[in-house]
């Protein structure tokens, strides 16, 4: 991979040139940590490669969810999620299955000042355009209140950018 006057080229296959456009100084690799840029929530994790994605860059999808959960807007949050996407949150007894319910979880949810942090997690990679990451983590609020919750995600490549199509999250039965 060569970045050379703020165009990254990467050839995923002898017969494949791929092209993106990026700042001359966000040089990165898909190992390295992604970057977030905190308006639009860019993340370069090395997906764009046309092959399956590997377990570590879906876990690190998680980042880029916990970063929009940062900006405490939740537009930014349901930008993640797929058109069709179905979210059974951890707050909520509601299932949300429209943009506009999701909307509305998150406009609660964030007025709490969440962050979080995966506990444990299984990646599963299903094929080069889904993949699930299952596992533990746990919420600490503004307020000094914590949940820890089991979380599902189910994640789908539309248009080139890895997106929420399920996200399931309850809270630990077991206290």
């Amino acid at each position: 991979m060569s970045v050379n006057n703020g165009v990254r080229i990467v050839a995923a296959a002898a017969a494949l040139l791929a092209i993106t456009a990026v700042p001359a100084t966000a040089a990165t690799s898909a190992a390295a940590a992604p970057p977030v840029a905190a308006t639009g929530l860019s993340v370069d994790l090395g997906l764009h490669l046309g092959g399956k994605p590997s377990q570590q860059q879906i876990a690190a999808l998680f980042q880029q969810w916990n970063a929009a959960l940062a900006t405490g807007q939740p537009t930014v949050v349901a930008d993640l999620y797929t058109p069709g996407a179905v979210l059974l949150p951890t707050l909520s007894n509601e299932v949300r299955t429209s943009r506009a319910a999701i909307l509305d979880y998150f406009k609660s949810f964030l007025a709490k000042g969440p962050s979080g942090r995966i506990l444990s997690s299984t990646v599963t990679v299903l094929d080069r355009d889904t993949a699930m990451n299952n596992g533990t983590y746990l919420f600490t609020f503004k307020d000094g209140s914590t949940a820890q919750a089991r979380f599902t995600y189910v994640y789908e490549k539309v248009g080139g950018r890895w997106l929420i199509a399920a996200h399931h999250s309850s809270a630990m039965p077991e206290k």
